[in-house]
């Protein structure tokens, strides 16, 4: 049910077809973001009709609230969220992590305490899968230890001690599951940590694959506060490492410029909340011009859409006076249609990126690209 095929390269850079059991997704691919399984502020018609073929939920999230186990009694979550292509669930782990002062970790999983309203938790492998087991998502996450960024070598260390091993009791828990009867088809994939060590990353990747032969390869711990330069370098060398024929989904990465420079360096899949996030602060994307924020007062009587080489609707539709106008007032409508943009502007990237690998421009396309957008960003 779960099959990568690549279908052609330009140097790192990867083109190819990742076949779920609700569809398949032509990559490089950006999968937007639905926490609590809604991508925020748009109807998943609206999603599809954007070119997303797939999109990520958070288990952290879901378990909270409403519950994973009445999310299984309504039918799963692509019947909840009513969306009927592929998802994608995380772990859960990076938002445990996240809650620094809420929680304790120690070898059996991680105690926490909820955000919502103070109750205790614990996440254990066991438990994860047992969670995105009902949730029911096409694609779901190993449980992690994600340290944060610019971390010491120890701290890498031991999250990599942890997560190793906490993979084994989650492929465990995963096969055992795997066996029940009326549970639909399911990939795991394991997260690959490491921080900016590159021999800790080399380490934890072929223990990861020494121990399965997994559908597809999360890679985390990047973009966490490490430098650019850092991230790079870190992901030219899992290229070297991680088998061609499957899957690398790049965790939390999703500025223009972050993806396009991951794709160079043969990286498939991508998530992040900033194209919704931006929205709500009445910031887009354009190629000519880098991020721009709607609020200025440069745009009061500019009728130009928002990036005239957009096809979504919001550029098909309106002009930046009006959206400045809605953004000063504070209505919801912009939000809107700057999440519809966000969002096209990402999965078009990945698509021009697509094609520009096929027909082996992507080269010098990309390296134009990324410098007009930059450029245009030290400008603003």
């Amino acid at each position: 049910m779960f099959d990568y095929d690549l279908t052609s390269r330009a140097g790192a850079a990867r083109a190819g077809t990742f076949t779920t059991p609700h569809g398949e997704v032509p990559t490089p691919a950006f999968m937007p973001v639905g926490t609590a399984a809604t991508v925020k502020g748009l109807i998943m018609e609206e999603v599809e009709a954007l070119g997303a073929r797939m999109v990520l939920a958070n288990t952290y999230h879901l378990y909270l609230r409403p519950g994973h186990d009445l999310i299984r009694r309504l039918g799963g979550l692509h019947d909840f969220m009513r969306w009927e292509g592929p998802i994608l669930t995380d772990s859960g782990g990076y938002q445990v992590f996240s809650l620094a002062d809420i929680r304790s970790i120690h070898e059996e999983g991680v105690e926490f305490q909820s955000h919502v309203d103070g109750s205790r938790h614990t996440f254990t492998p066991e438990s994860v899968m047992d969670v995105q087991r009902a949730l029911g998502a096409d694609v779901i996450m190993a449980f992690d230890e994600c340290p944060p960024g610019g971390c010491d070598r120890a701290t890498a260390e031991a999250a990599n001690r942890r997560t190793l091993a906490w993979l084994e009791r989650c492929r465990a828990r995963f096969e055992e599951l795997a066996g029940e009867r009326a549970v639909p088809e399911q990939a795991l994939f394991p997260v690959l940590q490491g921080n900016v060590y590159d021999d800790l990353r080399r380490e934890h990747a072929q223990q990861f694959m020494d121990l399965a032969d997994w559908p597809g390869y999360g890679i985390g711990g990047l973009s966490v506060g490490e430098a650019k330069e850092d991230m790079w370098r870190t992901l030219e060398l899992l290229d070297g490492i991680l088998p061609e024929d499957r899957p690398r989904y790049l965790m939390g990465v999703g500025y223009p410029d972050d993806l396009l420079e991951a794709v160079a360096r043969g990286c498939d899949l991508f998530d992040c909340v900033a194209p919704t996030r931006n929205a709500r602060h009445g910031t887009a994307w354009t190629s000519e011009e880098g991020q721009v924020n709607l609020k200025a007062a440069r745009f009061r009587e500019d009728t130009r859409p928002i990036d005239p080489g957009c096809d979504c609707y919001t550029c098909s539709r309106y002009d930046r006076a009006y959206l400045r106008h809605l953004v000063v007032c504070a209505e919801w409508l912009p939000v809107r249609l700057l999440s519809i943009h966000n969002l096209r502007f990402l999965v078009r990237l990945g698509e021009e990126a697509r094609r520009r690998i096929g027909d082996g421009s992507f080269d010098g396309w990309s390296r134009d690209w990324l410098e007009r957008y930059r450029n245009a960003r030290s400008s603003a």
